[in-house]
């Protein structure tokens, strides 16, 4: 009997000294969590202003059909499918059987909307059945941010990405100057799996990214693209660019670039201004001769010594292929 009393005062010993605090520990996470707070990624704008890139909230609806009382779901399922076919376009009985079917199966997160805006998650949170929240009314929202481009296809591989896929265009070359630094929140979870913040304020506030502003024109990037596809279609191209600089600064004013689907259909497949850069070739002495002319460093009648086709730039020589 003293054994045993022995062993069990050294059991007690070893969890509350020896083992304290992992046990504790584990205990801590179980019951407290830290909530990351994405920072808001910053802008793509136009030279104009005009929002070239933007981030917005989506969500998803679902439905736990098992927490509404018989009584109650009886009564409005009715006026919610009437709601749910006025906002999403289906027949009313399209959803009053897809809310039975799921009652029948106890489906307890039932797909209503996918990736729908603001607005209509505002609305849809009202419907009858749904405005009792989430334990008497089945009510699940689930909130992403999705990057979305106002202007649509245009531009859209010279705005780019930074997501799965990796990076690229403006969106991949600036994504640690526009992404921002995430907070975090300390949280203690309480009944029914919610989770309740500990103290008033964040243990991190967010860091929002920063703004980008391009020399992109909307306007001439509408003409560029629209030209070249033009081209594009009546030649039958595999793939092609249209570049506008505006001479007197150098600044970009549009960037399109078009590649040919398995269909025939174009698309901005991937930036070939830059993929397939390589020397100008003879091309640029056009482009030099111009500049010289525009800035009265000479004229037409001028004639200049080529050094026989040959001239050094600092230590290294350029010659003439022709010579």
């Amino acid at each position: 009997m003293a054994l045993f009393f022995v062993v069990i005062v050294f059991r007690i010993f070893e969890l509350q000294f020896l083992d304290g605090d992992k046990y504790r520990k584990l205990s801590l996470a179980k019951t407290h969590r830290n909530d990351t707070i994405f920072a808001n990624r910053g802008n793509v704008y136009a030279s104009d202003g005009n929002l070239l890139a933007t981030s917005m909230s989506k969500f998803t609806v679902r439905m736990d059909v098992m927490s509404v009382k018989s009584r109650v779901f009886e009564k409005n399922i009715k006026l919610l499918s009437d709601s749910l076919s006025n906002l999403m376009g289906k027949k009313s009985s399209f959803y009053q059987e897809k809310l039975r079917n799921a009652r029948k199966r106890k489906n307890r997160y039932l797909l209503i909307a996918r990736n729908i805006g603001y607005n209509d998650y505002a609305r849809m949170k009202q419907f009858p059945i749904f405005e009792l929240g989430v334990y008497r009314g089945g009510f699940i929202a689930e909130q992403q941010t999705v990057r979305v481009r106002p202007i649509g296809k245009i531009a859209e591989r010279t705005i780019g990405y930074d997501d799965y896929r990796g990076g690229a265009g403006i969106e991949g070359a600036f994504a640690d100057y526009m992404k921002g630094e995430n907070g975090w929140r300390l949280k203690q979870k309480i009944a029914k799996g919610q989770w309740k913040p500990i103290n008033d304020a964040n243990e991190k506030e967010p860091i929002d990214g920063h703004d980008v502003i391009t020399t992109i024109d909307v306007n001439i990037q509408d003409i560029a693209h629209h030209a070249l596809l033009r081209q594009m279609q009546d030649f039958e191209a595999e793939h092609g660019c249209a570049v506008v600089m505006e001479v007197s600064t150098g600044k970009i004013k549009a960037i399109a670039n078009l590649g040919r689907t398995s269909k025939g259909t174009y698309y901005e497949k991937r930036n070939y201004a830059v993929w397939e850069s390589h020397e100008p070739g003879s091309t640029f002495k056009l482009a030099s001769l111009m500049a010289v002319l525009e800035d009265k460093l000479i004229d037409t009648s001028s004639v200049i010594d080529c050094g026989k086709g040959k001239i050094f730039i600092n230590d290294r020589k350029v010659e003439d292929s022709k010579v």
